[in-house]
């Protein structure tokens, strides 16, 4: 019987990183700079490892170049998508994606896009959501004259909200926030602006301007994806955003639902509660942190107890 593979992630200390992986959610951190728990991953600065089944002690790197099977024999060269929780105890730079084109010639992997649900904020928490600039020429200038308020688009932010964020977006997560982000497989951040800050050692972190330039969207606009709402048994299922890069849901439980699978594999991570995954007659504890991905082969599945869910499935693009 195919088994889910739950994993271990990898924690990355950051220099805006702080203990919200720890408060929040139990896990051991190795310091109070920590900032990302790569949970769901196999990309290679960071892959998860599965601590389960016959595949107990091997990376999901491993497994996607061993046993493609188990990803219904996906096409490409990388695991596709990546899942994240970040720690903003302070704001991260002011930064830029490239798109698939740009990164593979600039950086020799995927560019990105990604998508944040909000899972913690404090009060009056803003992000960096797009910018003013309506020429290239504009935007080039605000940024070399230093004009970041005139330049910077802010948007407030409450626990619950989603935000889905194309490559070219200019974006940067404020301070006080925690959020779970799903995105394509990529480690290539263009930084635009990092407040002159300083790291331990004095000295601060390189910025990316002519790339940046290079990939931003002018003028920014709004991406506005199609959100759906659907019952289903006991469960409130929410589509945030369905394209050729992933599809990514919130599951709502407080009894039972039986789900089917919608796409070749499905990763998924329990934000609140805890309750259990039946496959077959097969029954497996799920908590507050939990993470997995439901491989191929596994087609139908029930959730039960009171648990809040975000689960995405990888698009066709490849």
């Amino acid at each position: 019987m195919i088994e889910p593979l739950f994993l271990a992630g990898v924690m990355q200390e950051k220099i805006w990183g702080g203990t919200n992986l720890r408060d929040l959610f139990g896990y051991s951190i190795p310091s109070d700079h920590t900032g990302e728990l790569w949970a769901i991953s196999a990309h290679k600065n960071g892959p998860a490892t599965i601590i389960n089944g016959p595949y107990k002690n091997q990376t999901l790197t491993t497994l996607w170049d061993q046993h493609r099977e188990l990803f219904g024999n996906q096409s490409g060269e990388v695991f596709p998508l990546l899942t994240k929780i970040l720690d903003a105890q302070s704001a991260l730079s002011v930064q830029v994606h490239p798109d698939d084109a740009y990164g593979m010639e600039h950086e020799g992997e995927l560019g990105k896009t990604e998508c944040w649900y909000v899972i913690d904020a404090s009060e009056d928490a803003e992000i960096v959501f797009g910018h003013h600039a309506h020429s290239k020429e504009a935007f080039s200038e605000m940024i070399e004259q230093g004009k970041w308020n005139e330049l910077l688009r802010y948007v407030q932010v409450k626990a619950g909200d989603f935000f889905y964020v194309p490559s070219g977006t200019i974006h940067a997560i404020g301070g006080g926030i925690t959020i779970l982000e799903t995105q394509q497989s990529s480690d290539t951040t263009y930084r635009v602006y990092d407040y002159d800050r300083k790291d331990d050692s004095g000295q601060t972190r390189p910025l990316h301007i002519k790339q940046s330039i290079d990939v931003t969207t002018i003028p920014h606009v709004d991406p506005n994806p199609e959100r759906t709402v659907a019952q289903q048994e006991n469960a409130v299922i929410t589509t945030f955003v369905d394209n050729e890069f992933f599809k990514v849901q919130e599951w709502k439980l407080n009894g039972h639902a039986t789900f089917e699978a919608e796409g070749l594999y499905t990763l998924v991570s329990v934000l609140n509660g805890d309750g259990t995954l039946l496959i077959g007659e097969q029954k497996y504890p799920i908590t507050k942190g939990s993470h997995f991905i439901l491989p191929n082969g596994i087609d139908r599945w029930t959730v039960e107890g009171s648990l809040q869910i975000i689960a995405s499935i990888p698009g066709d693009r490849i």
